[in-house]
């Protein structure tokens, strides 16, 4: 399962977006450091199912008429305040946190209303923007911080006649994520001294920030945009390549009411439906949700885990199947199993995804939706549905 880590400082809205997300009963509170042990819980991105390509949709309780929420890990972790990478605040016990995550949204708010150390200002006096690179910048230092308490080690391994850097390299920094790829792609990028004894630390700098870049992409989340100044959510799309403005406070209460019988509402939906009677202030309160909805497309809570998922970590989702003909597993259910997979993902990467044992005995796939075997290098496309057969 992917895991998506929700970065920021305290009291941007962070627990809210989510409890909004999961639904799970976590506290929300006006004050720094709501958040002390790191909340873990299941949410899901959204994408179309195969079932509408079909006459009949599949009714699987992840699919609601055709919209497919597919099952990925939300952390949710102490703020950041500045210095977090030396351990002040609760810094620590939040980047150790990271250290797992595939993806981070960095839960800004956007309105200013909270200042560098996310205590409560009047809106608008602090600059969100501020927050953006400070985010970052904590993270590259964490991770720097990591390449300097092991780079002894590296040293040491440099005086082996048979020393290589990228393998050295990828010992130090499997534990964050990086993949042998990630390490030989860096390196290409970097200019370093062929021994390890004379890198600086600017250069140990420069490898964690690439890497963190590799391994721990952002995508940055103007939260509170229902209540920011008018041109706050522009300024942040300026100041980061992927910004999707959100109403963490409008989703939840949007998701409550949904689960009251209220209104009509899927997370990810552009409106909703009020579907029972509401008192005056009740649907004053959804109107301004709904005014903030029309303005961005949603309240932005799934369209930001949408585009950490597809957009920046460039996913697809499959879907493995016994019978290809009626798109099923052994007990009859339709399209039962998601998986989330990098996009250029094989037939036999599907296989592993869904059990090692399956993709060790893999032979061979079949496109259950042209009905054909594939060859075992096609890269699976988004909705892709494959009949995978193996000797295990």
């Amino acid at each position: 399962m992917l895991s998506i880590a929700l970065a920021g400082k305290p009291n941007a809205g962070k627990s809210t977006f989510y409890k909004a997300a999961t639904m799970a009963d976590v506290d929300v509170g006006n004050y720094p450091f709501t958040t002390i042990d790191a909340n873990r819980g299941v949410s899901h991105v959204r994408t179309e199912c195969p079932c509408l390509d079909r006459e009949e949709r599949c009714g699987d309780d992840d699919c609601r008429d055709g919209k497919r929420y597919v099952p990925v890990e939300l952390i949710d972790v102490a703020g950041l305040v500045p210095g977090a990478h030396e351990g002040r605040g609760l810094g620590n016990q939040f980047l150790d946190e990271l250290t797992n995550a595939d993806v981070i949204l960095n839960v800004v708010d956007a309105s200013g209303g909270t200042n560098e150390e996310g205590e409560p200002v009047e809106v608008g006096e602090h600059d969100p923007v501020e927050d953006v690179d400070f985010v970052e910048t904590e993270m590259d230092l964490w991770l720097a911080s990591i390449v300097d308490r092991n780079w002894e080690s590296v040293e040491r391994q440099s005086r082996s006649p048979d020393f290589d850097l990228d393998e050295a390299l990828l010992d130090l920094l499997a534990g964050v994520g990086a993949s042998e790829l990630d390490v030989a792609r860096t390196l290409r990028e970097l200019d370093y001294p062929e021994d390890p004894i004379a890198w600086t630390d600017d250069h140990r700098e420069a490898l964690a920030r690439q890497i963190r870049q590799r391994t721990k992409p952002i995508v940055v989340v103007a939260n509170k945009a229902d209540v920011a100044p008018e041109d706050n959510v522009e300024r942040l799309r300026e100041a980061a390549e992927l910004v999707v403005p959100a109403t963490a406070d409008g989703e939840l209460a949007l998701r409550k009411a949904a689960e009251a019988g209220a209104v009509d509402y899927d997370p990810g939906d552009p409106d909703f439906d009020i579907v029972a009677d509401v008192s005056d202030q009740q649907r004053q309160g959804l109107d301004r949700i709904r005014d903030v909805m029309a303005e961005y497309g949603g309240t932005g809570v799934q369209q930001a885990m949408d585009a950490a998922v597809y957009d920046l970590l460039d996913h697809v989702t499959a879907y493995p199947v016994q019978n290809d003909t009626k798109w099923t597993d052994g007990q009859g259910n339709v399209l039962p199993d998601a998986h989330l997979l990098p996009r250029g993902s094989t037939p036999k990467d599907l296989a592993y995804a869904v059990h090692s044992d399956i993709g060790d005995g893999y032979t061979h796939a079949v496109d259950a939706r042209e009905n054909r075997r594939i060859s075992d290098e096609t890269e699976l496309e988004e909705g892709a549905v494959v009949k995978i057969i193996s000797e295990n």
